[in-house]
């Protein structure tokens, strides 16, 4: 189990990372909103806790959507004005004050849904804006290996507190913003503030996959097999963010035909 726990979401970061290189930016972009680290936290926790543990974290990380996007909202706007420690110290109060907010809240698909699509919505329409294109940058040996340790201790850490925490903070902490936080944090020493908005609100595309992998397991894990559940999830995800993805490269060829006109 230890092994497990030091390499599969070190491994899922790793794959993800390098997929741009490997494979080019489109794919790259697809597998980002993929639950990579969530994903296998919550599979060990099943296997650690059994199915209904699973099932009941799996809510909470969908309800931990709007987590994220306090993170993303505060950090976002503290940025305009002030320097990375103090935009990210912002952004973690405001995540673990929303945390602590849904921690009190039923755990129930229909609430965890409702707080995950106004938290879409509501960051969607009051995130600052920016006209920067938040292209990749390169990747280092060190970011890298960055992602990998930190994705490692995250999952040592949300594994070894389950057993006191609950389903209910191991499911909020497994949606932790690790990769928010460095992509965030290196962007803004890197591009500057504009770059790190429209990092984040692009973040938002990854949402809907995510919120039907979890909304899945919170249905299927208590009567399925976990290799199956997470199978099916897995899929789920996969065609919701391939579906997203391609409504919004139609979206985008259908706004640039008026311009090409004007052009011709």
């Amino acid at each position: 189990m230890l092994a497990l726990k030091l390499t599969l979401v070190p491994l899922f970061l790793l794959v993800v990372s390098m997929s741009g290189k490997w494979w080019g930016p489109s794919i790259a972009g697809w597998l980002a909103g993929l639950p990579v680290v969530a994903g296998p936290i919550l599979f060990i926790l099943v296997l650690a806790h059994g199915a209904s543990f699973g099932a009941r974290a799996a809510t909470l990380s969908l309800s931990a959507i709007l987590a994220s996007e306090a993170f993303n909202f505060a950090y976002a706007w503290t940025c305009r004005s002030r320097s990375w420690p103090v935009a990210l110290g912002v952004g973690l109060m405001t995540w673990f004050i929303a945390a602590w907010g849904l921690s009190l809240l039923p755990v129930s698909p229909v609430w965890a849904t409702a707080a995950a699509l106004t938290a879409v919505c509501f960051g969607q329409s009051f995130l600052p804006r920016s006209t920067v294109v938040a292209a990749g940058a390169p990747l280092g040996v060190s970011d890298l290996i960055g992602r990998m340790l930190a994705g490692a201790v995250l999952t040592l850490l949300v594994t070894w507190i389950s057993g006191w925490a609950g389903p209910a903070w191991s499911g909020l902490l497994a949606v932790f913003p690790l990769l928010g936080i460095v992509l965030s944090v290196s962007s803004h020493r890197a591009h500057g503030p504009a770059f790190v908005i429209s990092l984040l609100r692009g973040m938002v595309l990854g949402r809907f996959s995510f919120a039907a992998f979890c909304l899945l397991l919170s249905f299927s894990l208590p009567y399925q097999r976990p290799l199956l559940a997470f199978a099916e999830a897995s899929f789920l995800a996969m065609t919701v963010q391939w579906c997203t993805r391609r409504l919004v490269t139609m979206q985008r060829a259908k706004l640039a035909e008026p311009n090409a006109v004007a052009t011709d």
